[in-house]
């Protein structure tokens, strides 16, 4: 939570995984469904669209989007689809958790 001149802003956080989740959890139990949260995790993006992290993320009620690596021509097409699905959730940071392949 950033606060400035008395006002109480939450920073939105994008979620990369590529396995079980364990690491996102952690986030989920800290961060989601608290009132004064000063989190709020807008996206759960996955490289792998069988990453068991994903029915973590979609069980807690959080958007999530698989991009997958493979689907791309080059490395440089890949990031710019991962950049552009980070200010479509109006990410403010991007937290890595776990082992990402991204």
């Amino acid at each position: 939570m950033v606060e400035t001149g008395g006002t109480r802003r939450v920073l939105r956080v994008a979620v990369l995984i590529s396995g079980r989740g364990s690491n996102l959890q952690a986030l989920i139990d800290r961060f989601v469904g608290q009132a004064d949260s000063p989190v709020e995790i807008v996206r759960v993006i996955s490289n792998r669209p069988d990453a068991q992290g994903l029915e973590r993320a979609k069980a807690a009620g959080l958007a999530t989007r698989v991009i997958d690596h493979k689907g791309f021509a080059d490395r440089a097409a890949f990031d710019e689809a991962l950049d552009a699905e980070l200010r479509a959730a109006g990410a403010q940071l991007v937290a890595l958790a776990g082992s990402c392949a991204f």
